[in-house]
């Protein structure tokens, strides 16, 4: 048996996770600000992130140094979860299928009993391996931005673009190898190598002459990008309280992958072939409204709603035979509310998703519930901390579970130029956002 089975299966994962086309329903994209305060921003982004985010922000008052200007350039953030290190154990499958292709070998060379029992054990091994490797997932998210925003007194004008990119994969047992083994693990018990040796004579075997397996990698992955400009205008209410209303209009594309196949005719050059692509194309837009309040305005309240137009694509499903089937990426409206209170050294914001965000690959749907903090010292330097929960979490989903996540991150602005750093943890994901930019 080959040893080059798993470890394509492994080179899959890893492309999956680096390659953009081969990134399931991402979240939409967030700073790195808005990830160490657990995804908060509508009612405190500030004006390169608030195109993304809530572009009525980039009409609201912020800090003097800044209002004028702001520049995302770029703001890049990644999570990884990976509950029963899938990777890890599709290396330690590896070392005992290639132990077990030495030890048919050698058992057809002798046929005697000890060979047969020496077999069985590492059949027994490779079966609890594959059954405990059955629907094990990993999920990978990433997202990458870029912003520019230029707020004015009678409007305010930004562009933006960004990729929020998943991938998920996960390991599907065959039933016909678990039979194969447990019937090799039975022969040898019986003290029967006439019967071990005809289990090997009667099962599938691959171009190579080796003992097919048909236990499967599948990949499901989708990928959101968008680039589009978005205005601002305040209106200042009879009672002094200000009001800011925003739009992005924005081209936004839609991309989905799945892949699947048996471990024994995987092949890593394959992988990316269009046949298990599909695309979508069309013009969306966000819209986005807050209202200062107060009697220093130190109150604010936000509204988003993205991706007002719905927009849905199918995936691929060119191997049926392996139980593929058509999934439906879906971009709904989404709307999130917010309330601040800010002053010159603190932000402390709470944040709800009014709608669900349904799952497209093996994972969780989305409904957050978050809050988030931030500390500033004299604009130099800033320290935030955020927890959010997912009220759409359930135990029937398809994958990993998102529940409880923690945030934390620095922020440090040294004549203009700022450095932003986030980083997340749960008890299934680890995440980081690192940003670069400026504001004056």
């Amino acid at each position: 048996m080959s040893s080059n089975r798993l470890t394509r299966l492994s080179v899959a994962i890893g492309l999956s996770i680096a390659t953009s086309t081969a990134l399931a329903s991402p979240q939409q994209f967030m700073s790195a600000r808005s990830f160490a305060m657990a995804g908060t921003g509508v009612a405190t982004a500030h004006p390169a992130d608030a195109a993304m985010t809530n572009p009525a922000m980039m009409a609201a008052d912020h800090h003097d140094w800044s209002d004028d200007f702001g520049l995302m350039l770029p703001s890049v953030n990644a999570r990884a979860a990976d509950e029963e290190e899938t990777v890890d154990q599709i290396d330690d499958i590896q070392d005992v299928i290639e132990e077990f292709d030495g030890l048919v070998t050698e058992f057809e060379n002798t046929s005697n009993r000890q060979n047969a029992e020496n077999l069985a054990a590492s059949a027994e091994d490779l079966r609890d391996r594959l059954v405990a490797f059955d629907e094990d997932t990993v999920r990978v998210n990433a997202g990458l931005g870029l912003g520019l925003a230029v707020p004015g007194q009678s409007l305010s004008v930004g562009v933006f673009t960004n990729a929020n990119l998943t991938a998920t994969v996960r390991g599907e047992l065959s039933d016909s190898d678990r039979t194969l083994l447990d019937s090799i693990v039975t022969a040898a018990e019986s003290g029967s190598p006439s019967n071990v040796q005809a289990i090997i004579d009667g099962a599938a075997v691959d171009d190579q002459g080796d003992i097919r397996f048909d236990s499967r990698g599948r990949i499901l992955a989708s990928a959101v990008g968008e680039v589009g400009i978005a205005f601002a205008r305040a209106f200042e209410l009879q009672s002094g309280d200000r009001f800011q209303l925003g739009f992005s209009p924005k081209y936004v594309e839609l991309r989905t992958f799945q892949y699947t196949e048996t471990v024994s005719g995987f092949e890593d050059d394959e992988f990316d072939g269009d046949q298990y692509e599909t695309d979508k194309s069309g013009f969306n837009v966000d819209l986005g409204a807050a209202y200062a309040f107060g009697d220093e305005h130190q109150w604010n309240a936000g509204v988003a709603v993205k991706n007002l137009i719905p927009m849905e694509l199918d995936s691929a499903a060119s191997r049926p035979e392996l139980g593929e089937q058509v999934r439906t990426l879906e971009l709904n409206p989404m709307v999130t509310a917010g309330i601040a209170h800010k002053s010159e050294h603190h932000v402390v914001t709470a944040e709800l998703d009014l709608t669900k965000k349904e799952a497209f690959g093996f994972e969780d749907d989305t409904q957050w519930l978050a809050l988030g903090a931030e500390f500033d010292a004299w604009r130099y330097a800033q320290l935030r901390v955020g927890v959010r929960h997912n009220l759409a979490s359930n135990d029937n989903n398809d994958g990993i579970e998102e529940d409880t996540q923690f945030t934390a991150g620095l922020g440090l602005n040294i004549l203009g130029a700022r450095l932003d750093l986030g980083a997340l943890y749960s008890d299934a994901d680890v995440g980081a956002a690192i940003e670069i930019g400026s504001a004056f």
